[in-house]
């Protein structure tokens, strides 16, 4: 039986203390470096609490007076945000049935938060909206969307946590937010962004990927660990990119670069409150015959070599080495950046996802552990429809 969600119209959230124009804020060169992409993720709580959306959205307006850029506008070709407390769009809505973690559809998914136009942000879009859920069992899902040149999903974390604080009645936000381009040590802008950029964009010929919410094994995981002395995400990460590469790129010599973001916030030396983006992107380069055909102890140390020298001269994620961007493999984590911590007063969530309905890159999203589950989620956009059953296939397998 499909799901019915019902949406009221947006309204627009601002500041609930309007203030004297606070200028302009400044990007980061982090901030530069990435494309205005939009991303989605969605809290699920299980606990219910008081009025939901009404509660968050009070929240919010609170939370945008500290955070002032949130209900801002890109502005100057997006290389600063002017602060216009245009505020932030908010739709309340129902679902017509309860909320089980076990059977959430990318259809359902779709309904559950505040879409853009299109894959990319556009400079008048806002920078962030958000949807709040609630389901005939009490349980209710927040579903936020954002411009990633706002802030990255350490600085997300710190957002939602303090919108939680406010709906739980505290005077303020624990941290104070920082959001100015000094509150970060510069790094040097890429020499290809505009490569960059272009790369990001969707391909037609790419197609529509195959949205894949699967689970690690955890006796996989240990297993992986004790064979080389790694971190659950260096594991996680190996597995995914030999089994994709096994199932998704069939020449040999093939290259097949894996791409993984890092926080670089301590070597950076970022303020304690800065919310902006600090992450820099590593590509690691490898054939499609290393991933897939060697020891999975040399893919583990093709990713803790690609950490090591995390600030050597960055690749584009394979189109330097001439590679097709389908035999690229992104790998993203959610876990310990603070997505999972926002508690709107019942609980933190049971369930943290994400969602994306086109693969404009192969990506894997490594999420915060599920309530009640073993093992470490993933989700994905990272096969074509007719590479997915060889996918799952060999993450069975291995």
């Amino acid at each position: 039986m499909s799901v019915m969600v019902s949406k009221s119209s947006p309204v627009v959230v601002s500041p609930a203390e309007p203030r004297a124009p606070a200028g302009d804020v400044q990007l980061s060169s982090f901030d530069q470096r990435i494309p205005p992409f939009a991303v989605t993720l969605l809290l699920m709580f299980d606990h219910p609490i008081d009025k939901p959306i009404e509660t968050i959205k009070r929240a919010l307006s609170r939370a945008l007076v500290h955070y002032r850029p949130v209900s801002g506008r890109l502005a100057g070709a997006e290389h600063r945000i002017a602060c216009t407390d245009e505020g932030v769009p908010f739709v309340g809505a129902s679902a017509s049935c309860a909320l089980d973690l076990e059977k959430v559809t990318p259809a359902l998914l779709a309904d559950l938060a505040v879409a853009y136009a299109g894959p990319f942000c556009r400079r008048a879009d806002p920078l962030l909206q958000m949807q709040v859920t609630e389901f005939s069992c009490g349980g209710f899902v927040v579903g936020v969307t954002w411009n990633h040149v706002l802030a990255d999903g350490t600085g997300m974390g710190q957002f939602l946590q303090a919108v939680g604080e406010l709906a739980r009645g505290m005077p303020r936000p624990s941290v104070v937010p920082v959001r100015w381009a000094a509150a970060v040590r510069d790094f040097p802008p890429p020499t290809a962004t505009a490569e960059r950029r272009s790369l990001m964009k969707p391909k037609e010929k790419e197609g529509r990927g195959a949205f894949l919410d699967i689970t690690v094994p955890s006796s996989l995981i240990g297993r992986v660990k004790a064979q080389c002395a790694c971190t659950v995400f260096e594991a996680v990460a190996a597995v995914l990119w030999r089994c994709r590469t096994r199932a998704a790129v069939e020449q040999p010599d093939a290259p097949t670069p894996l791409v993984f973001p890092n926080n670089v916030r301590e070597l950076f030396g970022a303020q304690d409150g800065y919310y902006g983006n600090c992450t820099i992107m590593k590509s690691v380069q490898a054939t499609r015959a290393q991933v897939a055909d060697g020891d999975i102890r040399d893919v583990v140390r093709l990713i803790r070599r690609g950490k090591e020298t995390l600030l050597e001269a960055e690749g584009s994620g394979g189109a330097e080495a001439g590679g097709d961007l389908y035999n690229r493999l992104a790998v993203s984590s959610w876990r310990r950046i603070g997505l999972d911590a926002a508690d709107f007063g019942g609980g933190t969530p049971a369930r943290v996802m994400w969602h994306e309905d086109r693969m404009v890159v192969p990506e894997c999203i490594v999420c915060p552990p599920w309530k009640g589950k073993d093992g470490v989620n993933v989700q994905s956009l990272c096969v074509r429809l007719e590479h997915a059953a060889a996918f799952l296939a060999e993450l069975a397998a291995i």
